[in-house]
């Protein structure tokens, strides 16, 4: 199932904060970057982050963003704008 186009603007909104966020299509879904780093994804209108040291603290649940892929950790609270951008701060900085 591929993501909606609406909850990928959904997304995008609530990320409106983040200076340097783009967005990828792929494949039906969509790959998110911060300044020009790949930290995750929107799979099946679902928010995943890559698994890192520095974002395990957040104790989101593992999720599978596709069948071969590896386990990724979800935002369960898109709605938390000031959360997902601490966690994505946290990813992007468990990456470089």
């Amino acid at each position: 199932m591929a993501s909606t186009k609406e909850f990928r603007d959904y997304v995008l909104e609530q990320l409106r904060g983040l200076s340097g966020i783009t967005c990828r299509p792929m494949m039906g879904e969509y790959l998110l970057y911060l300044d020009g780093v790949l930290f995750g994804g929107i799979y099946d209108d679902r928010l995943l982050v890559k698994k890192t040291e520095t974002n395990a603290e957040f104790e989101m649940s593992e999720e599978i963003p596709y069948p071969t892929g590896k386990p990724m950790y979800m935002i369960a609270d898109v709605d938390n704008a000031d959360r997902v951008a601490e966690i994505v701060y946290a990813t992007v900085g468990g990456l470089k």
